[in-house]
């Protein structure tokens, strides 16, 4: 069944309230929704309340078992999947499939390494406490509230969704106004593997349903979006103390090094910044290339990009811009690059064709342009000559944001990601830390903060409990009125002794 918030009597006027969801290559209805309320919102957290006993009090194995049930069930349906993606979206098959194959592995991932991350276990008591045991857990938080992108709408909030889940959470997930059937699937299928209680939920709606859900009562809410769409979320959670994870997306940088293996650094830049429409929040924006290597670089990356095209068929490389209003965002940072005397070598302004962008690859950019300083979340690369490597990273560490990067260099790619201020850095490749499960995802400074995805991932929907247990009396116990003065030189000796060396 579909776990969607129930309706609440209250709201005859807005049980009427529905909206479209679009396919962005044809403008054709997909499919409508209802626009959930403030009322609507509040209910489904109640109701997740109740659905969070039933499913922490089903214990690891419990739990597993159910999420390796959805597992197997979304991997039957991921055709059908794939195609709802792409419909809403407009991204072509083969990335929705890439994308829905990190959504299995990580699933897989959280389910089967819950009970160990987060499960109880010893901790030593330490020099004073040694009469004591010592345990340490994690428990859920109850109801995590989880707002979603429409870019990566299966992966991306799976990255909170199937985490709190694991942790023994119950979710309320409020999807894009862009792609809402990909969570009502998302909790459909759910659904079906756990039938007694809505354990996830979906809420559909625009940015007043987000709100709500900010003020609902959740334990902790995930937000995936814009900067400044984050901060009016923490603004709003602040006023109960509700905790936050926000990823505010980046402007990543790729860095290519004097002795980088050129080829396969263009081919990291070009995809890494095309695929998806550059509609990646760690995708490429910004490449410093020392100069080297420059000229090599930029012939090779026009070559590639000028063979792409984006298209509504099956195989076109990629596909149009999903949210109507980001064309302009990209066309004011091209135009603006060009005007501050930035030059386009692949593509320029012509390439703007709404819904569609191709690529765009500029170069002798001014640091202070918007393509540089901006997310421009479009199929555009800037391109920058710099002397090195150590020029490169004094560029790139100078934006406000620091989700993730690339480094391409023989020699010296451990050295150059050590300095690299961020969360995540791919080295020789683009992206991969975002395949792999274990490695936490996330940013600093206006990119965000809080983790998705690994150990960290985990931990993030749930609260430390710690508990000590007296096994015995000690022959000095400094916590009793009954002590003494001689029991606390006898303490402060005894840590002279152990520590002071």
């Amino acid at each position: 069944m579909t776990q969607t918030a129930p309706p609440t009597p209250a709201r005859a006027d807005d049980e009427k309230r529905r909206f479209a969801s679009l396919d962005p290559r044809t403008g054709e209805v997909i499919a409508h929704h209802p626009v959930a309320s403030e009322d609507d919102v509040r209910e489904a957290v109640r109701v997740a309340r109740d659905a969070s006993v039933f499913w922490s009090g089903l214990g690891f194995d419990g739990r597993g078992a159910r999420l390796d049930a959805w597992r197997k069930l979304l991997l039957k349906r991921l055709d059908e999947f794939q195609t709802l993606i792409s419909a809403e979206t407009g991204k072509s098959a083969d990335d929705a499939r890439t994308e829905l194959a990190l959504v299995i592995d990580h699933l897989h991932w959280a389910a089967k390494h819950a009970p160990k991350v987060l499960g109880k276990r010893k901790i030593s008591p330490g020099m004073l406490m040694y009469n004591h045991a010592a345990s340490l857990e994690y428990r859920p938080l109850g109801v995590v509230g989880v707002i979603g992108p429409w870019n990566y709408p299966a992966f991306t909030p799976m990255g909170s969704i199937a985490y709190a889940l694991a942790a023994g959470n119950a979710v309320v997930f409020k999807p894009s106004e862009f792609t809402p059937g990909v969570g009502v699937f998302l909790a459909s299928t759910f659904g079906e593997v756990v039938p007694e209680f809505p354990v996830l939920q979906v809420v559909t709606g625009f940015g007043e349903t987000g709100a709500a859900l900010c003020t609902s009562g959740v334990d902790k809410l995930a937000f995936t979006g814009s900067t400044p769409t984050g901060k009016k979320v923490m603004a709003a959670c602040a006023a109960s103390l509700t905790p936050v994870l926000v990823e505010c997306g980046g402007k990543d940088p790729l860095i290519v090094a004097e002795d980088a293996d050129v080829k396969a650094a263009a081919d990291g830049a070009v995809w890494g910044g095309i695929f998806n429409s550059g509609q990646t929040c760690a995708g490429v924006e910004r490449v410093y290339v020392a100069d080297a290597v420059y000229d090599e670089f930029v012939g090779l990356v026009v070559e590639k990009a000028r063979k792409l095209r984006p298209g509504g068929e099956a195989d076109a490389h990629f596909g149009p811009i999903t949210m109507p209003k980001q064309v302009d965002v990209i066309h004011a940072h091209v135009a603006d690059a060009l005007e501050r005397g930035g030059r386009a070598v692949v593509g320029g302004l012509e390439s703007i064709r709404p819904p569609y962008v191709e690529p765009v690859v500029l170069v002798d950019v001014p640091d202070d342009a918007l393509a540089v300083t901006d997310e421009t979340f479009g199929p555009t690369l800037v391109v920058t000559r710099v002397a090195d490597g150590d020029e490169a990273v004094r560029r790139a560490n100078a934006s406000v944001y620091g989700l993730g990067a690339s480094v391409y260099s023989r020699g010296r790619g451990e050295e150059l990601a050590d300095r690299l201020r961020c969360g995540m850095v791919s080295i020789n490749s683009v992206l991969a830390y975002a395949s792999v499960p274990g490695l936490p995802f996330g940013g600093v400074g206006a990119s965000g903060f809080g983790r998705i995805h690994g150990e960290d991932g985990l931990r993030e929907f749930t609260y430390a409990h710690s508990v000590t247990r007296k096994r015995f009396g000690a022959l000095l116990n400094p916590m009793t009125y009954d002590r003494g003065s001689r029991t606390i030189r006898h303490v402060v000796r005894l840590v002279r002794v152990l520590y002071g060396r």
